[in-house]
C-alpha cells in the first residue's frame, strides 16, 4: 500500500474543501488510510473465510433472486417493455483504482435463458467498507420511509437502491440497523441544511432525498432515491450511515441517539454514468463547475483493493430515463462504534418544532460531533409523522 498512499499524498496536498468548515490534515488521512486499508484487507480476509458457509451461500442465492424480482416488478410496474443493459464491471485490484475502468459498459440482454447468477450476483462479497467522512449535512431525525423522493426539488434519474450489511466476523447479515440515506438533489443542493453554499429552500425544515430504515432478515434497506447530481469540490456520491441498537419509537420514527455508529460511508458512481444522467433535465441546469473521481479526495479514501465504492447496477429499459437498479453489499464490523471519530458529526436534527442546527462542522465544530443529543434534547424526542413509503 506504500506505493498507492504515495501516490495520492499529492491529491491530499491540494484539497479544497467542498463543504463549509470541512477540513483535514493531508498527513493525517494519509496516516488514516494505511491503517484502514490494514483494517479492509483483514476484513476482505475474515470474509473470505466464511464465504462459501453453507449459510453464506443460501444468503446470496436469496440475494441473487430478490435483485432479480426487484428489477422485474418495477419494470412491470413502469410498463418499461425494452430489454434492460447491464454496466459490467471487473471488481480489479483497487490498490491502483484510478487506473481501473470501471466503465465496460454493454448491451448486456438477458431473458429466460441467461443464469440469474451472471446478471445479479456482483462480485461484490469480500468488501470491507471504510469508515468515510458523513460530511458536515447528517441530520438526525429524519422521516421511516423507503420512497425519499417528495414532490418539490427531486426531479431526476430514479434509482432504486439496495444496500445489504454483512458481518465480516461471520459472513451473516445484520439485521435491525438504522440505515439513513441522503444525497443532493439534481442541482448540487441538500435538504436539511441552511448555509453558506447550501441555501436549501425550507432550510433546516426541509427533508427530500432523506430517509431511514431498519435491515431486514437478510440485513437489506431498499430505497427509492434519485441518482444524485454534483457540486463544487466533490464528486457525484451518495451518502450512507449506520447505527445499531437504534430504537423504534411509538409513533414510527427511529431514534439513534447513543447508538453505536458502525458504519460511515459514501457510494461513487461511475464517470459514464454520471456523463449520461448529467446530460438530461435538470441534471443539465447545473452551471457548478464539476469535480471527477478521480479529483475528488474522498473517493480516494474509500477505495481500496480489498473495498469497491461503486455499486453494481442495471438500466431498467434501454434509456436511462427509464431509471436505475443498484446494489452493494458492505462487509463491517458489528461491533464497532465510530461514534467518537472526528468524521462522525451530527448537524442538524429534526423533532416536532422542526428542524435545528447544532452548529457542528467536520474536522473540529462546536457542535455533536461525538453524536450525542444536543442540550435540551430528550432521547426518542423526534415525532415527525411517519408517512407512506409510496410518496412522491
Amino acid at each position: 500500500m506504500v506505493t498507492f498512499t504515495n501516490f495520492i499524498l499529492a491529491a491530499l496536498a491540494g484539497y479544497v474543501a467542498a463543504h463549509p468548515g470541512e477540513e483535514h490534515d493531508a498527513h493525517q488521512m494519509k496516516r488514516e488510510l494505511v491503517a484502514r486499508d490494514n483494517a479492509a484487507q483483514l476484513g476482505a480476509r475474515s470474509l473470505a473465510s466464511c464465504s462459501n458457509s453453507a449459510s453464506a451461500q443460501a444468503l446470496k442465492s436469496r440475494s441473487i433472486k430478490r435483485r432479480a424480482n426487484a428489477v422485474k416488478n418495477i419494470r412491470q410496474k413502469r410498463g418499461i417493455q425494452a430489454p434492460a443493459r447491464k454496466d459490467k464491471r471487473t471488481l480489479e485490484d483497487l490498490q491502483a483504482w484510478e487506473a481501473v475502468n470501471h466503465n465496460m459498459t454493454g448491451t448486456y440482454s438477458y431473458d429466460m435463458f441467461t443464469s440469474l447468477e451472471d446478471v445479479f450476483s456482483g462480485n461484490t462479497s469480500c468488501i470491507l467498507a471504510p469508515e468515510v467522512t458523513d460530511g458536515p449535512y447528517y441530520v438526525v431525525g429524519e422521516k421511516m420511509r423507503s420512497n425519499v423522493k417528495e414532490a418539490l426539488y427531486s426531479d431526476g434519474v430514479d434509482l432504486f437502491l439496495e444496500i445489504q450489511y454483512i458481518d465480516v466476523n461471520t459472513c451473516e447479515p445484520i439485521p435491525a440497523v438504522a440505515v439513513d440515506i441522503w444525497n443532493c438533489n439534481a442541482t448540487g443542493v441538500y435538504s436539511g441544511i441552511s448555509t453558506n453554499g447550501n441555501y436549501a429552500s425550507g432550510g433546516y425544515n426541509s427533508t427530500y432525498l432523506r430517509g431511514i430504515q431498519l435491515t431486514d432478515s437478510d440485513g437489506v434497506v431498499s430505497f427509492e432515491t434519485i441518482f444524485p447530481g454534483h457540486y463544487d469540490g466533490r464528486a457525484v456520491h451518495t451518502h450512507l450511515l449506520s447505527h445499531q441498537n437504534a430504537q423504534v419509537m411509538p409513533n414510527g420514527t427511529i431514534s439513534v441517539w447513543n447508538s453505536p455508529v458502525s458504519h460511515i460511508g459514501q457510494l461513487f458512481w461511475p464517470e459514464n454514468l454520471r456523463a449520461e444522467v448529467e446530460a438530461t433535465y435538470p441534471y443539465n441546469q447545473n452551471t457548478v463547475a464539476l469535480t471527477t473521481n478521480d479529483e475528488d479526495m474522498w473517493s480516494i479514501v474509500a477505495a481500496d483493493e480489498a473495498f469497491d465504492p461503486i455499486p453494481q447496477y442495471v438500466y431498467l429499459g434501454d434509456d436511462i430515463s427509464d431509471g436505475l437498479f443498484a446494489w452493494i453489499q458492505i462487509g463491517v464490523n458489528a461491533s464497532a462504534d465510530y461514534t467518537e471519530n472526528e468524521y462522525y458529526g451530527v448537524a442538524a436534527y429534526l423533532d416536532a418544532e422542526g428542524g435545528h442546527s447544532t452548529g457542528y462542522t467536520v474536522g473540529g465544530g462546536n457542535g455533536t460531533g461525538n453524536g450525542t443529543a444536543p442540550s435540551g434534547v430528550p432521547s426518542g424526542s423526534f415525532s415527525s409523522a411517519l408517512p407512506s413509503s409510496s410518496s412522491v
